[in-house]
């Protein structure tokens, strides 16, 4: 995969133009109040799959947006004396929590993990849409709902992520000895999108903030510019709509802009890029990495670099980083 976007030099610095509606911080207060209006509702079970005797896995359900419920799974150290640190996770396009027998690293760090579905996409999650019956959307999920804020898919995504920060916090509660002041956010692809928006809407609920190749920033651009991946599927349903429908399509992600979320982000964090990537361009990750902050005191913040990576970013060589950047942070 040929670089295909701007030099690196000119990306350290890019900010591009990004979107944001006037009304930003009190469309996502107001989504986040409504969903507060159900109990949290965290149920705690034990995984009836095969033994990891070196672990101690629970199958976790909550509720998010609307009140639906959202599964995960809570993975921690069988043996390891606590309070734990928490690292909640979020997943990538068309992925969901998996097995626990695919989530073993963190807990083998040390960590409580809290691998969280994705309404949707995720095996044990659906997602009971309100634009089902006579919606409009191409392919996945980029333009389920997409004709008003208020209806579109990845604004009942997003809370359920700020949700699961909440999940996090209300663990202690639950007899789990973890400690809330070291909850750490992580993801890559849609998952680091979803770690934005996490960082973004619960301010200093969150520690750190772990964001690979995000998905979901500075959509203008990446709509352009993206040659794979789910954002052609925005292409392909404005090319089958009238003219008037671009200008509202992107009014609408402009609130689950990624970028307008980092300005708010106030946890230190640590990003990655990949230059050779075709589905996240970089100067799309830079235009969030840029702003990360801005509006909340300017957080330590770090980005890898991975000069020949694709959307696999740094693999597990990030994850290594990660665990360094924690370290030096005292969240492990």
């Amino acid at each position: 995969m040929p670089l295909t976007d701007l030099p690196l030099e000119e990306l350290r610095a890019y900010r591009g133009d990004v979107a944001e509606p006037a009304d930003f911080d009190a469309f996502w207060a107001d989504s986040l109040a409504l969903a507060r209006e159900h109990d949290l509702a965290v149920t705690l079970s034990p995984h009836t799959g095969p033994a990891l005797p070196a672990l101690r896995v629970e199958d976790v359900r909550f509720a998010g947006w609307a009140g639906d419920p959202i599964a995960a799974w809570l993975i921690r150290p069988a043996h390891l004396p606590g309070p734990l640190p928490v690292v909640v996770e979020f997943i990538g396009y068309s992925g969901g929590r998996g097995l626990p027998v695919e989530r073993t690293t963190w807990a083998a760090a040390g960590f409580a993990h809290l691998v969280v579905d994705t309404r949707g996409m995720g095996q044990d999650t659906p997602d009971p849409d309100p634009t089902a019956p006579g919606g409009q959307w191409v392919g996945g999920f980029m333009t389920k709902g997409v004709g008003d804020p208020s209806t579109y898919f990845y604004r009942r995504a997003y809370v359920d992520c700020a949700r699961a920060v909440e999940v996090a916090h209300a663990l202690p509660a639950l007899g789990v000895d973890v400690d809330p002041a070291r909850v750490v956010v992580r993801g890559g692809s849609q998952g680091g999108a979803f770690t934005l928006a996490a960082a973004g809407l619960s301010g200093d609920r969150v520690a750190a903030a772990l964001v690979d190749v995000p998905f979901l920033c500075h959509l203008r651009r990446a709509v352009d510019t993206a040659s794979e991946g789910p954002y052609p599927e925005v292409v392909t349903y404005l090319r089958r709509h009238s003219p008037e429908a671009v200008e509202q399509t992107f009014r609408t992600l402009s609130y689950v802009d990624g970028a307008n979320f980092a300005r708010r982000a106030a946890a230190p964090a640590l990003f990655s890029v990949a230059l050779m990537d075709p589905v996240c361009p970089p100067s799309t990750v830079f235009a969030a990495y840029n702003r990360y902050g801005e509006r909340a005191g300017s957080p330590r913040k770090d980005i890898d670099v991975w000069e020949f990576g694709d959307h696999g970013g740094g693999l597990g060589f990030q994850v290594q980083r990660q665990l360094r950047f924690l370290d030096g942070l005292g969240l492990r």
